[in-house]
């Protein structure tokens, strides 16, 4: 039988109409109230059943987690708390759910717990509410760029370049462990392996993707990638997903421009679209701060957070003046921060980043111009640096809360100081013969930037550990599901 979402039924502006409605029985109360929900809301429909002319044995499977299908009338509700209710009048038990195993009973959880449950967890209230975030702003994602013009590229997932050049990637191999072929010295031979050569899980589309820019003119990617990096952190994954846009005569203010405006408008996307969501995940999180101590806690609501994100300009900052800044801070000077900043060059930390946010300039703060030494190969370098203080145009955006959400820059386009940047980092041009000739061949001046999104549902979701925004998340020691 056809059956109408909960969604749609509580939005009704028609009542007295006969409904079907299928779901999963969240409670079941008094032998009468069904609270029903189908995942299209965080709302539950309440349906009341005849449990007079009900028989006994139908009751009795009614338990949480049960699926259920209701046929009856949709009328205004008697009680407080919903709109509407289904008096039921005929009732299917479509699959049982044995109350004493089913682990998502109706009570407050753990997240470890339900970290554990990963397969059962989306039946809560707080990973529905998350789930669906989650969805919209992937859809955002899409809408935005493909609004712009942008074309859509599936970059390769294995790969035999390293991006980063951070050396923490999983190996792709068909050679079997025990036996691989090796070379004269000892070193296992790569050339007999599925490929022909040593390959691995990508970090990253972007080389694949500027090689794309440099004819479309205008690509993004949004993919899955992979970093072996061993940090079991409320911050890392081994497996999400990059939104990577590279753009062709774009330089670094473009950059910029296009960052603040993407970021802004998948925001507003969510806040549009998905309101009760965020307003119970802003509850939620109300809760959770009760439990820390006052100097521990947020000083902004989430809606307060995304608010303050939309509605403020996003203040661009050289790195050369952030550490000005940093040096001569209080936390600084009274040795409060864990890394204290006592010279150009340093590596900025979460802490710094959130300072100049949430206390500084009470605003996201984008921070260009970086040293060369501590950022990529890829990135343009700066004419007329003094030597030993040489910068790249490199930008990162920072967030209250959270601290760098983007990482981008303007590529380097000149074949000589690219090839000179790679001899003193030991990257062989035969590696990346490729990538360099998008600079032999047509060279132009492009930019691109980087957005991990988990990191960005963990800000629009409030959530505080990234293995709660992904349906199944890898990390180490564990993949499972």
């Amino acid at each position: 039988m056809k059956h109408t979402l909960i969604k749609d039924l509580l939005n009704s502006t028609k009542t007295l109409h006969e409904v079907t409605a299928k779901g999963w029985v969240r409670t079941f109360r008094n032998n009468q109230f069904i609270a029903l929900n189908d995942g299209s809301t965080i709302h539950n429909i309440q349906c009341v059943v005849d449990f007079e002319n009900t028989a006994e044995a139908t009751l009795k499977r009614i338990t949480t987690g049960a699926a259920v299908a209701v046929t009856g009338e949709l009328v205004e509700s008697r009680g407080s708390g919903q709109k509407y209710e289904i008096q039921v009048t005929k009732l299917e038990i479509l699959g049982d759910s044995d109350p004493e195993k089913f682990p998502m009973q109706p009570k407050k959880h753990s997240l470890e717990f339900l970290r554990e449950n990963a397969h059962l967890r989306i039946r809560t209230n707080t990973f529905g509410a998350i789930m669906r975030v989650r969805s919209a702003l992937s859809f955002a994602v899409h809408q935005y760029f493909q609004q712009k013009g942008f074309y859509y590229v599936n970059t390769p997932i294995i790969t035999g370049s390293d991006a980063e050049g951070a050396g923490e990637m999983f190996r792709v191999s068909a050679l079997p462990f025990d036996g691989a072929p090796r070379n004269e010295d000892g070193t296992i031979n790569f050339k007999e392996d599925f490929f022909g050569r040593e390959t691995n899980l990508t970090v990253s589309g972007q080389l694949e993707g500027e090689t794309y820019a440099m004819a479309l003119g205008q690509i993004y990617t949004f993919g899955p990638t992979f970093r072996a990096e061993n940090s079991n952190t409320s911050r890392h994954l081994a497996e999400f997903w990059m939104i990577e846009p590279e753009v062709a005569f774009n330089d670094l203010a473009d950059n910029m421009d296009l960052a603040e405006d993407f970021i802004k408008y998948v925001i507003k996307y969510a806040v549009d679209n998905c309101g009760e969501d965020l307003k119970f995940l802003e509850g939620r999180l109300l809760d959770e701060e009760k439990q820390k101590p006052q100097a521990e806690r947020s000083e902004m609501a989430l809606l307060e957070k995304l608010s303050f994100v939309l509605d403020n300009n996003f203040k661009r900052v050289s790195y050369t003046e952030a550490i000005d800044i940093l040096k001569d801070s209080t936390p600084n000077k009274k040795k409060k921060f864990q890394y204290l900043i006592d010279e150009w060059g340093a590596d900025l930390q979460s802490e710094h980043e959130r300072f100049l946010v949430e206390k500084h300039f009470k605003c996201p703060v984008i921070l260009f111009d970086y040293p060369a030494k501590i950022k990529a190969f890829y990135m343009r370098l700066n004419e007329n640096t003094e030597p030993g203080k040489e910068t790249v145009r490199a930008m990162d955006i920072l967030f209250p809360g959270i601290g760098e959400i983007v990482g981008g820059s303007q590529r380097e386009e000149r074949l000589d100081v690219l090839i000179e940047k790679m001899k003193a980092l030991g990257i062989e041009e035969e590696e990346l013969w490729w990538y360099l000739d998008t600079r032999r061949f047509g060279s132009a001046v492009h930019s691109g930037f980087g957005l991990g999104f988990e990191r960005l549902v963990l800000f629009v979701t409030g959530m505080t550990n990234i293995r709660d925004v992904i349906p199944f998340p890898r990390t180490p020691q564990n993949a499972e599901f």
